[in-house]
């Protein structure tokens, strides 16, 4: 059985560990902050204090970090999985960073004899404890074939979309939709009570129809009971946006719809609510439209 290695342990990254180790993998785990660390260690995995000390003890070393820039520090910098690569490891991306950087490091590993998958996972903090996640993957083939009995560990649909940085695209082109997604619900539940209907019986009754979609399934509850804690971070979704824009912009793709959410969640920041659940955007349509959600 393959040792692997998990570097990042935030709200998804220590959950996705858990159900790895959970599955029988001999774990090694790496977190800036130790406190995560020390929760695992207790449920049996191995403590390492550097990128390269987890890189060189394993087989497989994922990583599920903020932005592109701490993927690429971690991956190619001092005390970097680089540092510890050796012939046959194979490094695996679960964060949202750009397709640009996840294939500079394809291309940097891959001189050192490392095999790069950008593996990016949707389905929010409840998949990632319940290991369904869907996971987007870019890269070599022979490489996802080698660790797709740890992607069934964290999740139950696994597609191989394509080459370094395919799966970075496709988990863009998922934001582009869980965004307007938020927006949407945010927007109908606002126009349902401030038109007179009571939301609540609003999403009973078109969640069986057209407009039925994993948001409307999982959110409302939520929000209903005066939840807004995350979940997945509306500063996370608009970090999201930015990459999605800014690749757009570097292949001259026109995305309006896309540019007014991240609009709003960049009201959402300048506001100080970053840290609230993406679907808490419905914050921002409370204060245009001078009404707040009510609450059962």
């Amino acid at each position: 059985m393959k040792t692997v290695g998990y570097i990042g342990l935030g709200i998804m990254g220590k959950s996705i560990a858990r159900n790895i180790l959970k599955a029988g993998f001999p774990l090694v785990v790496h977190n800036r902050s130790r406190a995560a660390v020390g929760e695992l260690v207790q449920e049996g995995a191995r403590s390492a204090h550097s990128p390269a000390e987890v890189a060189a003890q394993v087989d497989v070393v994922f990583t599920n970090l903020p932005d592109s820039p701490d993927v690429e520090q971690v991956a190619l910098g001092p005390g970097g999985v680089i540092e510890g690569a050796h012939p046959g490891l194979v490094f695996v991306d679960n964060s949202t960073i750009k397709p640009a950087t996840a294939r500079f490091i394809a291309q940097e590993l891959g001189a050192k004899g490392v095999r790069c998958l950008d593996a990016p996972v949707s389905g929010g903090d409840i998949g990632a404890r319940n290991g369904t996640l869907t996971i987007m993957v870019g890269g070599p083939a022979d490489a996802l074939e080698e660790v797709r009995l740890v992607f069934a560990a964290m999740g139950k649909i696994v597609t191989h979309v394509g080459a370094s940085g395919d799966g970075q695209i496709a988990k863009a082109a998922n934001q582009i939709m869980v965004a307007a997604q938020m927006v949407a619900m945010g927007e109908l539940l606002i126009f349902a009570q401030k038109a007179g209907a009571d939301p609540q019986k609003v999403v009973e009754a078109i969640r069986g129809g057209a407009a039925q979609c994993w948001t409307l399934d999982v959110k409302p509850p939520r929000l209903f009971a005066g939840n807004r804690k995350p979940g997945f971070k509306a500063s996370m979704q608009a970090k999201d946006l930015n990459i999605i824009l800014e690749t757009a912009r570097q292949y001259g793709v026109p995305l309006p719809t896309t540019a007014v959410n991240a609009q709003l969640f960049s009201a959402m920041l300048q506001q100080g609510l970053g840290d609230l659940d993406n679907s808490a955007v419905i914050t921002i349509i409370e204060s245009l439209a001078a009404i707040k959600l009510r609450e059962s």
